[in-house]
């Protein structure tokens, strides 16, 4: 029973972060969840939880290592922000609806997140001199 479980939850979460790719929303943090619950049960999921935290890791290194990386994130999650609450607020923008726009509004303080975390724990700029 109790894999059972664990197999529609993480179902679910992967099916929702699929979605989410070309939906606004937080995709590739879904499907990293959906693996890293079906792996506590099925061993075909580690492998490519594994890789999805390589990959997790080697985007948090170049966004800590580089200033316009950086400063690109944090534009684009100051315009997901910016859009979730416009949607939120009632201003008429196409294609987007209160789902939506709080999707865009999680998107952003995801990134925002994401961002922080990286500058603080990520390698350090290398200075050339």
């Amino acid at each position: 029973m109790k894999t059972t479980v664990i197999a529609v939850l993480g179902a679910i979460l992967l099916v929702a972060g699929v979605a989410l790719l070309v939906l606004p929303g937080p995709g590739f943090v879904l499907i990293a969840a959906g693996l890293a619950v079906l792996a506590t049960r099925f061993d075909w999921a580690k492998k490519p939880l594994d890789y999805a935290k390589d990959k997790a890791q080697q985007g948090i290194d170049e966004v800590s290592r580089s200033k316009g990386r950086a400063a690109f994130a944090l534009v684009c999650a100051l315009l997901l922000l910016a859009a979730g609450i416009a949607g939120v607020a009632g201003l008429k923008i196409p294609f987007l609806n209160t789902v939506s726009a709080i999707l865009l509004i999680v998107s952003g303080i995801g990134l925002l997140g994401t961002l922080v975390y990286a500058r603080m724990k990520g390698p350090k700029p290398s200075r050339v001199r």
